[in-house]
């Protein structure tokens, strides 16, 4: 079935289990089939199962410039309805680059800022909430400058890549109408690729003052079922007495701003568009391959999909982006599953933390895009054998 692009939770005419939201004829159009692909979480009991995007640039491989359309279409729907946002929150980690497409669509001088779960040192004032069903409930939005973005906003646009409840984002509420009761007066919008909410829990954001609008519309279906035919493994881990892989250590002569913190959505454009040309001009060497993948780490997802479509126009090369990830999700070769294979590495970010990578294969160049300032080997090493193990030879870790 073909959903398109259109309009927000309620205004839509309903065909079979999927609301049609219709919009101009020339709305890019996507289908269930492309969004959506059903995963089974390991050892969750929260919540057994994941809706995994093959677009998003997440979890499965994708080609720069299709992830882009398909969240740039997402970003333009939302603008087109809400186009007086000056601030749009992401929710961490897997919305991270899903919130900043739609804050591009809002002008040059909307803020845009994402939930985090990092301990950031030269921040001290958070706002702090949970994401119940999540594989790691903790989130925290920094708020040293919050109470003046919140002054020059009608609107605050909150993004997720699904919202199947509504119980995050009215958590999320909750907390910052305690500190900033400000938010009240303010129109507050949950927009999403996925929305899953039943009629009943949109009844209960709106009581909240939430407004929904989505990409799809789908029933809110309970999917525990369906998951337990799949027989699942662990992601493999790495053994970190293996011999040391080699690789090209490479400083973005352009610092990355940080989201976390919030930017202007025209600076952060052209900031990531700098560091992914840069990169293009230290290394001149593109032609050699056929291949190439611009690995994301957790949520430093954005920067990566930006190098990716720069270098995928530039080159002949045939150029695929995702990243690591904090999902445990579980390993499956039956005919459909998305997640065939997986590595669990520790994180660049945190010693002391596991994350995944999903679904390596080999590549002719693997480009590491990191924000992390931790300068540790055995991080590195952790996820570099990973790609090695897929006999990727020719790594680089490129650092923002």
């Amino acid at each position: 079935m073909t959903v398109k692009a259109g309009l927000p939770y309620g205004e839509a005419c309903t065909s079979g289990n999927v609301d049609l939201f219709i919009k101009g004829d020339n709305v890019k159009e996507y289908t269930e089939h492309e969004l959506l692909k059903l995963a089974k979480r390991f050892h969750n009991t929260k919540r057994t199962y994941l809706l995994v995007d093959p677009l998003q640039g997440k979890h499965l491989p994708v080609r720069p410039s299709d992830a882009l359309e398909m969240l740039h279409t997402f970003g333009e729907l939302v603008s087109e309805k809400y186009p007086e946002t000056k601030l749009v929150i992401g929710f961490a980690e897997t919305a991270t680059a899903v919130g900043m497409t739609v804050a591009e669509k809002m002008g040059g001088d909307c803020i845009y800022i994402h939930t985090t779960r990092e301990n950031i040192s030269r921040e001290s004032e958070w706002i702090e909430f949970l994401e119940e069903h999540s594989h790691a409930t903790d989130q925290k939005l920094s708020a040293s400058h919050l109470g003046k973005w919140l002054a020059d906003t009608e609107t605050i646009v909150f993004v997720d890549d699904e919202i199947s409840t509504g119980k995050t984002i009215i958590n999320f509420i909750e907390q910052l109408k305690k500190n900033y009761p400000e938010v009240n007066e303010k129109k507050l919008v949950a927009a999403s690729i996925i929305n899953r909410v039943t009629q009943e829990n949109n009844a209960k954001m709106e009581s909240y003052g939430i407004e929904s609008i989505s990409l799809v519309k789908l029933d809110d279906t309970d999917f525990t079922e369906d998951v337990k035919q799949y027989d699942i493994s662990e992601a493999e881990e790495i053994n970190e007495n293996v011999a040391v892989a080699r690789y090209e250590y490479l400083n973005s002569r352009a610092n990355l701003m940080d989201p976390r913190l919030g930017v202007k959505t025209r600076e952060y454009v052209e900031n990531c568009k700098m560091f992914a040309y840069d990169f293009l001009i230290q290394e001149k060497l593109f032609d050699d391959y056929g291949s190439i993948l611009i690995l994301g780490t957790e949520e430093c997802m954005y920067p990566a999909i930006v190098l990716g479509e720069t270098i995928e126009k530039n080159t002949r090369a045939n150029v695929y982006t995702h990243s690591t990830t904090r999902s445990p999700i579980g390993i499956c070769r039956a005919k459909g599953y998305p997640i065939t294979s997986g590595y669990r590495i520790k994180s660049l970010y945190d010693n002391g933390r596991k994350t995944y990578i999903y679904d390596l294969k080999k590549y002719d160049l693997v480009i590491i895009v990191t924000d992390s300032d931790r300068d540790s080997f055995c991080e590195r090493h952790s996820l570099v054998e990973a790609l090695f193990k897929e006999g990727n030879k020719n790594v680089v870790l490129y650092r923002g």
